[in-house]
């Protein structure tokens, strides 16, 4: 049985794609380093504002992470007291994580840090060939031919900073208000 032949066309996109990736997460590391952050403390700050707060449990969901890896970034986070654990009022088992006020400003602050990295990093496009490329790569990273969003991407804000994850005109799993672009990933 004969294999199909590989698509040896000079224009492939995989290896620019992690290139810039690359970039980008190098970029967003050494900026949010300053104010104590990583990617992946940036995901869930971004998802605990855009939500008014979150279980735990719904957060690990969410992130995709598992339970004891959320604890052991919630107490990075919650030791810089950017956010605030209490026991749910409805279900004293369960604990509901909230972003303070320090929490929220941190947050501004890195989300300005990373749209000035961003523009670094793609400083060669103008304003318009920087929205179709964030179009283009919407539509791709939702595995469909329009605007749809699947679990998978949908299940992170889109617009938090490196992404690592979203899509948009949905929202995110767990109805996170509109997904937004994001430089942060829970695997950082």
């Amino acid at each position: 049985m004969a294999s199909s032949p590989v698509d040896q066309s000079a224009h492939r996109s995989g290896a620019l794609l992690d290139h810039l990736a690359r970039r980008m997460r190098l970029r967003a590391e050494s900026v949010l380093a300053p104010l104590g952050l990583r990617p992946r403390h940036l995901v869930a700050l971004t998802v605990l504002r855009d939500r008014g707060g979150s279980t735990q449990q719904a957060l690990s969901s969410t992130l995709m992470m598992d339970g004891t890896n959320v604890v052991g970034l919630l107490n990075d986070l919650e030791s810089e007291q950017l956010i605030e654990r209490r026991r749910s009022p409805r279900d004293r088992r369960r604990h509901v994580v909230e972003l303070t006020a320090t929490g929220l400003e941190r947050l501004r602050k890195a989300e300005r840090a990373l749209a000035a990295a961003e523009n670094e990093v793609f400083s060669a496009l103008d304003e318009t060939q920087r929205e179709t490329l964030y179009h283009l790569l919407r539509q791709a990273a939702s595995g469909e031919g329009g605007e749809g969003c699947p679990r998978a991407m949908g299940a992170l804000p889109m617009e938090a900073g490196v992404g690592e994850s979203g899509g948009q005109g949905c929202e995110g799993a767990d109805g996170i208000g509109p997904a937004r672009r994001t430089v942060a990933t829970p695997e950082s």
